[in-house]
């Protein structure tokens, strides 16, 4: 029942961020979301090429948190298996082109260098963990396969944690600049160490 409503929990925010983001950056302008309106205050910065680079992290991204789901809770059973394949190439290119043109984004990171360090280490574990996965499957080592992707999926959620602590971080600390510092580590490590704890319960069974 606990796991049947933290898959349901996944589903609804994953869905609900992805929805935002698509309404926020796809149908409004992008220049009244709380991130680029905070950067245009700054007269030297340039909105291009960096908004460019922006949309195509954020659908990428998006791309992946909604496929990963399906992929990670939804048995592939023979009928499913071709469509577990083909998601699995789609969200693996998605992450692939998001990390790599995040890392232009975490050079212009709102805080400084605290922020950009904190997105470029979630850049590398995010690719890292995903590709460690596709050897995985390519080596026919699913459980290890399906543990890696557990990690890889954590990291992509990042974009559900990053938004849901953003604003009271903001409120608490009485500033974006200060809390954007912080979620840059507090929307990913968090993540990590769940998906490590339920991981080793997995594990644990398995020896039962």
């Amino acid at each position: 029942m606990a796991n049947k409503t933290i898959r349901t929990l996944v589903f609804i925010l994953a869905f609900s961020i992805a929805g935002y983001a698509i309404v926020q950056y796809g149908i409004l302008q992008a220049s009244n979301a709380g991130l680029v309106s905070f950067k245009l205050q700054k007269p030297d910065f340039a909105l291009k090429p960096w908004i460019y680079v922006l949309y195509t992290h954020i659908f990428t991204a998006i791309f992946a948190l909604i496929i990963g789901p399906f992929q990670l809770f939804i048995k592939p059973t023979l009928a499913r298996r071709s469509w577990h394949r083909r998601l699995g190439y789609g969200y693996v290119v998605s992450i692939t082109v998001s990390g790599i043109v995040n890392v232009y984004l975490s050079l212009f990171a709102t805080g400084g260098w605290i922020s950009s360090f904190g997105f470029m280490s979630l850049d590398v574990l995010w690719v890292s963990t995903t590709l460690i996965a596709v050897r995985k499957i390519i080596a026919k080592d699913i459980q290890a396969h399906k543990i890696w992707m557990l990690r890889s999926y954590a990291l992509t959620f990042s974009a559900v944690t990053l938004r849901i602590l953003l604003a009271p971080l903001a409120i608490l600390l009485g500033d974006f600049e200060a809390a954007f510092r912080v979620v840059a580590w507090a929307c990913w490590i968090p993540n990590l160490l769940v998906i490590e704890f339920v991981i080793a319960r997995m594990r644990l069974r398995q020896r039962q």
